[in-house]
């Protein structure tokens, strides 16, 4: 499921307000789970495998049990860097 904006060739836009949720497991892997904003109360817009490398936007982070919430606070493009690999820039 990716219903996110095409920005280019892997790269898709996030909303000023996105909330990227970070599940991490054990082995390495982990899920994405991408909401347009925390607030509304609607499915998210995308589910990826894989991790999130690093965030290069104003966001603020929250520390969970099993991974982390990005909150974006400007909007942003989500890239695939490698197959399992991904970064958010401003």
């Amino acid at each position: 499921m990716n219903h996110l904006a095409s920005a280019g060739s892997d790269e898709w836009e996030l909303p000023h307000h996105a909330h990227v949720i970070v599940h991490e497991v054990e082995d390495g892997g982990g899920l994405l789970t991408i909401y347009d904003c925390g607030a509304a109360q609607k499915p998210p817009t995308a589910q990826l495998l894989g991790n999130l490398v690093r965030v290069d936007a104003e966001h603020e982070q929250l520390v969970q049990p099993n991974g982390y919430i990005v909150k974006l606070r400007e909007k942003a493009h989500l890239e695939r860097q490698a197959d399992d690999h991904w970064v958010i820039r401003s």
